[in-house]
Formats: structure tokens, sequence, C-alpha cells
């Protein structure tokens, strides 16, 4: 009996699909800057899980077949109650975050909107509060601070953990 060796090419073809069975997969996540004047909105976290106590941007996943521009304004209704028109986002910056899996985030600023921001997510979020842009809350997720600093500054990319 002959043991037959795996031929070069097939090697090969191995090692491809593997490395496409190994490919990263992108979660998205879409962040509100509501801004007024020179404060924005954020809300502080409760009963989530993660990050409990810490201030954060309205924000939400990515759903399938949503663009970030309609996740975004979804999100804005759903968590604040605010109607947001598609031309009145701007985008700021776009992060990729390692410390949540690798998850591409995308930041937006709206200064238009309709209706008064309220809390429509009381079980998830304990207040609403408006924070300065050159002032930020103490306790506040980490990657989001340096997202708002990248758009203070009018830096349009960012990495976070890696």
């Amino acid at each position: 009996m002959s043991s037959k060796q795996p031929s070069p090419s097939s090697a090969a073809t191995d090692t491809v699909q593997e490395a496409k069975l190994q490919r990263h997969k992108v979660t998205g996540d879409v962040h509100l800057a509501l801004r007024r004047g020179d404060t924005v909105l954020y809300g502080q976290r409760q009963n989530t899980g993660f990050e409990d106590g810490e201030w954060h941007l309205p924000s939400g996943h990515l759903e399938a077949d949503e663009s970030v521009v309609t996740a975004l304004i979804r999100e804005a209704d759903e968590e604040i109650g605010v109607t947001i028109k598609p031309d009145d986002v701007q985008f700021s910056d776009i992060m990729h975050n390692s410390s949540s899996g690798g998850r591409v985030a995308f930041f937006f600023t709206v200064t238009e909107w309709q209706g008064e921001p309220t809390n429509r997510e009381p079980e998830k979020c304990s207040g609403l509060e408006w924070f300065a842009l050159d002032a930020l809350p103490d306790h506040m997720i980490g990657y989001c601070r340096v997202a708002m600093k990248h758009v203070a500054d009018g830096t349009s990319f960012s990495v976070y953990g890696w």
C-alpha cells in the first residue's frame, strides 16, 4: 500500500480555505453626538451589564439591511424620542475598537432635530445630561471619550485598544 501525500497545490488550497473560515466579521455600532451649541447629550447607563453607571452617547447596533444613517435615526427615536432628517446627519468619526471584539463604531453629529430629548429607555438609562465638548463627564466609557476628543479635534478616524 502506498500513502498518498497531498500535492502542494491542494495544501495551498486548504490554507486559503482555512483563512476564509477565520475571516473576521465586523459588527457595526452607531453613536449620536446630539449637539446643542457647545454641549452634547449623554445618557447614564444602567441595567445593561456593560459599563453601567458610565455616561455614553445615544447609540445602538446596526441591523441587517440598514444603512448607518437609518440606524442612527432609528436609535435616536427609540432612545431619546427625537426625529432626525437624513440630510441633518454629519459623519464625525469612525473607530475600530478592539475592546468590543473588533467592532466598527460610526460617530455622527446632529445639530438640528425635531422634538425635545427625553429618556425613552429608563430601564437602560438612569438619566440624560448635556456636557460641554471640552468638559466630558468623569465617568464615561473609554472608547467614547477617545472618539469624542477626535470629534472635537476634527479627526475622523480613530482606533481604540489595539
